[in-house]
Parts: C-alpha cells; sequence; structure tokens
C-alpha cells in the first residue's frame, strides 16, 4: 500500500512523504540510507534481510519512507507463520535489532501506521519491534513494551594496557590466565565453519537450545564478506572456543560463539572476546558490541560483570490477535522440561532436529 501526505517544513514548501513496500532494485540506497542513519544497525541492513529470506523462506514486507524522492526511513519486516508458535510480523527474525529507522518523526510515525495496517491485514497475532531506543513512533497508546534483554557495549582502542584496566580484576586475571594456559587465536572465515559450528551447536545443547542450521552461517559469511568472519581459539591442536563476528561502522559484534566445557578454567571465553577486541582495534574498530541478553540468565551475569555499558533494549509489540505479548524465550517455565530433555539429546540429533524448531521462531 503507498500512502501519500503534504507536510510543511519550517520555510513552508511542501514536502512529499510516501510510504510503500521495498524492491529489490532499492538495495542500494536502502544500504546507503542505513550506512548513514544513527538509528539504523547491521540487522537493518538488505543483506541480512537477504540471508533470513534464503535460509527460512519467511514472506518479507519491508516498508520505506521517502520524502522528496530521498529514502527518510525504513523498516525490515518478515511474516513468520507457525503452527506451534503462531502468526507474527517481525522486525527482524534472528535479529538482536530492529525496528523503524528514521530521519524524523513523520517518516517514522508513517511507517508505523503502514506496519500495524499490514498487521492487521495480514491478520497475525502480533508486530514485534526489536527497538534499540524508545523512539515513540507511531505509539497511540496501543504499543506494548517489553525490557526483557539488554546490551552491552564498551570502547576499544589499540592501547592494550590502558583497554585491560577498564575491566574488571578478575576478568583482567581469566584473560591471563587464558594465555597461560596456552589459549591462542586465528583470524579466518570458511575455512574455520565446520569447527565453529561443531563448538556453537555443543554450547547450545549445553543451553538446552535449539541450534541453527550450518547452511544459516554460510549465508552470513557469503553475504558479508568484508563484515564477518570466524575467530578460532585452540589449545595446542586442539579447538577450545569459537566466534563469528559482524563488524559495522566502527563496531565488532560477536554474534554467534561456543566454547567447550573442558576449557572453562583455562579461561577460553574471557580470553576469546579479549582476542576479538584485540583484533578489531587494529582494524580501526573503536566499539565493541558485547549484543543482548535476557536478564536472570548466566550470558546477562557474565557480560555485565565486564563492566560495560549497559542499556535496555526496548522491544514493542502491537497486538492484533494475541491479547497478550509472547513469552517465547528459555526462561519461561514452560519450556522448563524441554530444556532439560534438550540438554540430554546427542549432539547429532540436535544438530538434525534443531533447525526445524528455530525456523518457527522469531
Amino acid at each position: 500500500m503507498v500512502k501519500t501526505a503534504t507536510l510543511q517544513s519550517t520555510k513552508e514548501e511542501a514536502k512529499s512523504l510516501v510510504v510503500r513496500a521495498y524492491q529489490n532494485a532499492d538495495a542500494q540506497r536502502w544500504d546507503a540510507f542505513v550506512q548513514n542513519s544513527a538509528a539504523a544497525t547491521f540487522c537493518h541492513l538488505s543483506g541480512w534481510a537477504r540471508v533470513i529470506e534464503r535460509v527460512w523462506n519467511h514472506e518479507p514486507h519491508h516498508l520505506l519512507a521517502e520524502t522528496n524522492g530521498e529514502i527518510s526511513g525504513v523498516l525490515p519486516l518478515f511474516h513468520v507463520k507457525s503452527r506451534l508458535f503462531g502468526s507474527m510480523l517481525v522486525s527482524s527474525p534472528n535479529a538482536v535489532y530492529g525496528g523503524v529507522a528514521a530521519d524524523n518523526s513523520e517518516s517514522g510515525n508513517a511507517l508505523m501506521a503502514e506496519a500495524k495496517r499490514l498487521a492487521k491485514q495480514l491478520q497475525v497475532d502480533y508486530l514485534e519491534l526489536r527497538d534499540t531506543v524508545e523512539t515513540g513512533f507511531g505509539n497511540d497508546g496501543d504499543l506494548h513494551r517489553k525490557d526483557l534483554y539488554f546490551s552491552f557495549e564498551h570502547p576499544i582502542s589499540t592501547d592494550e594496557e590502558a583497554l585491560m584496566k577498564t575491566f574488571p580484576r578478575d576478568i583482567r586475571t581469566m584473560i591471563r590466565k587464558g594465555a597461560k594456559n596456552g589459549l591462542t587465536a586465528q583470524l579466518g572465515r570458511e575455512e574455520f565453519l565446520d569447527e565453529f559450528y561443531e563448538v556453537y551447536a555443543t554450547s547450545l545443547r549445553h543451553l538446552g537450545t535449539p541450534v541453527f542450521p550450518k547452511r544459516l552461517f554460510v549465508e552470513f559469511l557469503r553475504e558479508f564478506p568484508n563484515h564477518s568472519d570466524i575467530l578460532m581459539i585452540r589449545q595446542g591442536d586442539k579447538v577450545a572456543g569459537s566466534v563469528l563476528s559482524f563488524y559495522f561502522r566502527d563496531k565488532v559484534m560477536p554474534y554467534y560463539a561456543g566454547a567447550y566445557a573442558d576449557f572453562y578454567r583455562a579461561g577460553i571465553n574471557n580470553f576469546m572476546y579479549w582476542e576479538l577486541m584485540r583484533s578489531a582495534a587494529t582494524r580501526g574498530y573503536a566499539r565493541f558490541d558485547f549484543g543482548r541478553s535476557k536478564t536472570g540468565t548466566g550470558a546477562y551475569e557474565f557480560k555485565r560483570g565486564w563492566g560495560m555499558e549497559t542499556k535496555s533494549l526496548p522491544y514493542h509489540f502491537y497486538l492484533v490477535r494475541a491479547k497478550e505479548m509472547p513469552n517465547l524465550n528459555p526462561t519461561n517455565p514452560k519450556f522448563e522440561l524441554m530444556i532439560k530433555v534438550w540438554k540430554q539429546l546427542p549432539l547429532g540429533v540436535t544438530k538434525m532436529v534443531g533447525p526445524m524448531i528455530v525456523k518457527n521462531l522469531p
């Protein structure tokens, strides 16, 4: 659906605002806007949407706003349909960030109005927006906010001594412990994919969480050849841990990671992220985006222990058929038994069944 509105600028010049569906031909202009918009994230890039569509076949409904022919706002959207978990319009699947990225309130409000209309038309249970800040776009008192997740960020630099001092003493101790235990780091890409996937799948089974298919990581590496890589941590010839990261503007984002329990006491997790910071800083990146974690989880406590800047992520929901906000996360008591059973399954079974489950999760 196309919407056109006439706005008045301070100079009383008429401005034409149009909200329309994204087309493949818009990709270059879309990405140029994302790269330059303070409100946009790596997860707003058109490449992210292409990977999700190729791997999961979710139906895309991306929207963009144009003011006088120039993009002034974007909203990536996917319709996720599941017999198990319902029907939802999400910005965006597999993403920690999403929602409306707009240069002004007019564009943001127009995008939200169209997203709500689309949610009603599709008769989804709800519209989910993974916002990073409270924008107020399109909120007529009908958006529900959930503060389940927190993000963590920290400045990094090539001055390793100064950077090390910014972390608590126990973190510094564990980083040095990793080096003393002979852990080493190596950066690569597809050549490390098999080893990365094995340790990642093992870690998720340990948490009782279904794993993504290997194809998802193949597609991310191919889609972002200059903005993704894999850091492999070894002790001798043994894999200790690994992390697949994305790079956006001045940030490095360790997005998918895992470590073998046998190396926990050797300081694998602290050492791995420290090595990623060092590597990214030498290539000119200035911030470490530790991603999101749920309150009340081990991952949340681990990240909080680094003393990083912590910020609540204001995810918003617009309910259509649903009567309340969804609770599709491991802290939900409904999933307690399922998690216990999953932890006991053979690794091969989790790698086969896991992708069939997570396809239906947003």
